[in-house]
């Protein structure tokens, strides 16, 4: 039995989740389909436009994104302390650009004077409001209705789009983060959609490396270096070096090269990662790890903040984040 999403994120452990949706529908949710010779290629328009915008409305960042033919990788960073800082008014302002709200929302936005008790209503409908903001479930659900509301009408048919509801990982650690953000940018590379990074459209990667002569997207959560005392926020790494790990990673998947992850790397050598055990991670990240993924510290704190028994995937943490 599936586990209920409550039970999956604990923003005390990790504020980084790696959410993974499926297509239900032979017909593809990108790509094109060999069997009728359709292209359903400017759908992964319609993802990637939408998922960076909902980057912008709600309290949680895009780390890492591929828009695959039939699935979608995505990983998110929760900053449920922004969504705490926000004013009432931002609070509105930010959900009125994905709904209408109701006729209170819409007085208080319109400046219009309220009573005492419509004042009552509001500050609920604004805490309702804020904590939507910072919930995963909420970003995910109105990604894919709205996708599966166009890709439905353009199919000219009705019913589930989306195989039941996305599956979320937490990422508790570093090592877990880094080879699911691999993981996530070289899935076209593993599928030979595309042969390097920098020409994987529909990927973070690309979007990175294309800003990367300039400044960091705004877009996606920025990398903000070696973890230090004063970190602020971003992912915990050199831009410049994850890049290159990436590359260098893909010329280890490519079937016509026969690549080596070098020791000296940076970000393998801080992490304490085994070169053997890289490819392995970024290559089956989804098959081997079906929750939670970290070490045995960090998932053993994982499961006593959620009331968890057992303490999955510890066995292939133990042996491959090792």
């Amino acid at each position: 039995m599936a586990t209920a999403r409550k039970k999956q994120i604990s923003l005390t452990d990790t504020k980084y989740y790696h959410c993974i949706s499926r297509c239900v529908r032979r017909a593809f949710l990108c790509g094109e389909d060999k069997f009728t010779g359709k292209s359903y290629e400017h759908r992964r328009d319609w993802v990637e436009e939408k998922l960076l915008m909902l980057g912008f409305v709600f309290c949680i960042d895009v780390c890492a994104y591929t828009v695959m033919s039939n699935h979608t990788h995505i990983v998110l960073y929760v900053d449920d302390t922004k969504a705490k800082r926000l004013s009432d008014k931002a609070v509105v302002i930010r959900w009125h650009k994905l709904f209408k709200g109701n006729w209170i929302s819409q007085k208080y936005i319109e400046d219009e004077p309220l009573s005492e008790s419509e004042q009552l209503m509001l500050d609920e409908l604004v805490d309702k409001y804020r904590e939507r903001l910072a919930d995963i479930s909420w970003f995910m659900r109105v990604l894919n209705e709205d996708i599966a509301r166009r890709a439905n009408k353009e199919d000219n048919c009705t019913g589930r789009f989306w195989e039941g509801r996305f599956k979320s990982q937490a990422l508790l650690d570093e090592a877990a983060l880094t080879a699911c953000l691999a993981y996530v940018d070289l899935n076209p590379i593993r599928a030979k959609i595309a042969a390097t990074p920098e020409t994987s459209d529909y990927t973070s990667i690309k979007k990175r490396i294309d800003h990367a002569k300039l400044k960091q997207p705004k877009s996606l959560l920025r990398f903000a270096g070696s973890p230090r005392k004063h970190m602020p926020k971003g992912l915990p790494f050199e831009l410049k070096s994850y890049i290159e790990l990436v590359e260098l990673t893909g010329q280890c998947i490519r079937a016509d090269k026969r690549g080596y992850i070098f020791e000296s790397q940076p970000i393998l050598t801080r992490l304490n990662i085994e070169p053997e055990n890289w490819i392995k991670l970024t290559t089956q990240f989804s098959r081997v790890f079906h929750g939670a993924v970290g070490r045995e510290r960090t998932i053993t704190a994982y499961c006593e903040t959620l009331q968890k028994r057992r303490r999955t995937n510890l066995t292939n943490c133990e042996r491959l984040l090792a």
